[in-house]
């Protein structure tokens, strides 16, 4: 499984912008994706995740109300809609997903950055 992340940038605070991540060569195993982020000089977090078909997501709270996670299998495709961007949300952003075996394997893009100014 790979995973190819798209979409960062630089933004003005208030701004909106869409990720995305393909995932190849499908989605039919993976069971739950999500986004995480890294600052500079701090851990790797949750941003939102959801589950197979969409019919659960959880957002950290830092986010919620800006940020949409979807799904679109049929495209193999992850989408993360942030809106109302903030300084703080500065990072690089990774898409990961669960594939789903006798033991769940975790797959990793190679991130996107994000840099949102004041």
């Amino acid at each position: 499984v790979q995973l190819v992340e798209s979409g960062g940038g630089l933004v003005q605070a208030g701004g909106s912008l869409r990720l995305s991540c393909v995932v190849s060569p499908s989605t039919s195993r993976i069971k739950e994706m999500g986004w995480y982020r890294q600052a500079p000089g701090k851990q790797r977090e949750l941003v939102a995740v959801i589950t197979n078909g969409g019919g659960s997501t959880n957002y950290a709270d830092s986010v919620k109300g800006r940020f949409t996670i979807t799904r679109d299998n049929a495209k193999n495709t992850l989408y993360l809609q942030m809106n109302s961007l903030k300084v703080e949300d500065t990072a690089v952003y990774f898409c990961n997903a669960v594939e789903e075996r006798l033991a769940d394997i975790d797959h990793w893009g190679q991130g996107t950055q994000v840099t949102v100014s004041s």
